[in-house]
Order: C-alpha cells, then sequence, then structure tokens
C-alpha cells in the first residue's frame, strides 16, 4: 500500500509539471490548431516518447552522471537552447505565410511524422526537464526501490505526458480556436515565435552565467 501511494504521488508530481506552461505547450497548441487535431495527437506523442526517455535515463542514473558532469551539462543546455531560439525565429518568419493544409493522404502522412519529430525535439531540447525527472525521482523514490517501479515508472509518464498534450491537442484543434487563429494567424505566430525564442534564449544565458 505504502509503495502504491508513493508511485501515485510521483504522478501526481509529473502531471502537474506536465501542465506547467512553456516551450512544449505552446508547440502542441500551435500545431494542433495550424494543421490537424491529428497532427496535434502526433506531437501528443513525440511529447510521450520524449517523458518516456527521460524517465528511462533517470531511471538509469544516467541523469546524475550528467548533473556531475559541469562541461557536458552547459553544453547540452546550450544546445538545447539554440534549437529552441532557432525553432522560435522560424515560427515568427513563417508568420506572414498562408496556411497550407495539406491535400493528398501522402503529404498528410508526411505533417503527422513532421508534428511528432518536432514534438519530440522541443521536448528533448530542454535539458532542464532531464533535470526534473531527476530530482524528482531522486526526492520522491523509496529508499530501497522495489524493482517493478522502475519498470512501470517510463510508461506511465509517457501515458501522463501524451495524455494531457492529447487533451491540449483536442482543445486547440476545435473549431472555435482554429477560426481564431485564422483570423490571427500573423500576430498569434509571432507571439509563439517570441515565446520560444525566449525560452530557448534564457536557457542559453542561463548555462552561460552558471559556467562563470
Amino acid at each position: 500500500m505504502h509503495e502504491l501511494a508513493v508511485l501515485i504521488s510521483i504522478l501526481g508530481v509529473f502531471l502537474l509539471g506536465a501542465i506547467s506552461p512553456g516551450p512544449s505547450f505552446v508547440v502542441v497548441s500551435r500545431i494542433a490548431i495550424s494543421r490537424s487535431r491529428t497532427d496535434g495527437v502526433m506531437a501528443a506523442i513525440g511529447m510521450g516518447i520524449g517523458g518516456f526517455v527521460f524517465a528511462t535515463v533517470a531511471v538509469a542514473g544516467l541523469t546524475a552522471i550528467l548533473l556531475q558532469v559541469e562541461w557536458l551539462n552547459i553544453a547540452l543546455r546550450l544546445a538545447g537552447g539554440a534549437y529552441l531560439l532557432w525553432l522560435g525565429i522560424n515560427i515568427w518568419r513563417a508568420a506572414p505565410e498562408p496556411l497550407e493544409v495539406a491535400d493528398t493522404a501522402s503529404e498528410r502522412q508526411s505533417t503527422l511524422w513532421t508534428s511528432l519529430l518536432r514534438a519530440l525535439l522541443v521536448q528533448l531540447s530542454n535539458p532542464k526537464t532531464a533535470i526534473f525527472y531527476a530530482s524528482m525521482f531522486a526526492a520522491l523514490l523509496p529508499s530501497p526501490t522495489p524493482s517493478w517501479m522502475f519498470f512501470a515508472l517510463p510508461p506511465m509518464l509517457f501515458l501522463i505526458e501524451f495524455g494531457w498534450y492529447t487533451v491540449v491537442a483536442v482543445g486547440f484543434s476545435s473549431r472555435t480556436p482554429r477560426a481564431a487563429y485564422l483570423r490571427s494567424k500573423v500576430w498569434i505566430d509571432r507571439t509563439a515565435g517570441a515565446v520560444v525564442g525566449a525560452l530557448g534564449a534564457k536557457l542559453m544565458v542561463d548555462s552561460v552565467r552558471s559556467s562563470a
């Protein structure tokens, strides 16, 4: 019973972490509005895969090594920040372009994989998420940790990330949000690009400051 309570508390903490706004939320909501509900769900799958990867890495203890090797930690944070900054700039620059809807099945299939990969890269590009996973595991896992919990946590955290971002995708792909997006596409895209770019720039600045 105690182990079950611990598992529920861990899942609750990670659900709150997934719900907190960040670049992942911006990217999934934008994909769902600008492309399709299915694209949004594929982006949610990408977020879930990212959560699974971070959970697996944390369970394996690799994140603890990352925290001890300062130069590698800084390098990864700089690379992640640079990717978010690049993504934000591209979203901003593409804001005036008209929305193109895929017509053929092959084009739709292509956008689905693009949506999944973009979401996955956004999830993996933020080392702060990896550190959050590692710190929460260190703080909340019982000692000794039962072996079944190591195997159960990664797929459960996949479901949490996937479930939350599916809710986001379904909500933002509905008719009213889509109509609002089409009316104000330029400003919405520029706001999204500015937010993602600013988060990337902040991650890079914080990395440089921490190395000073």
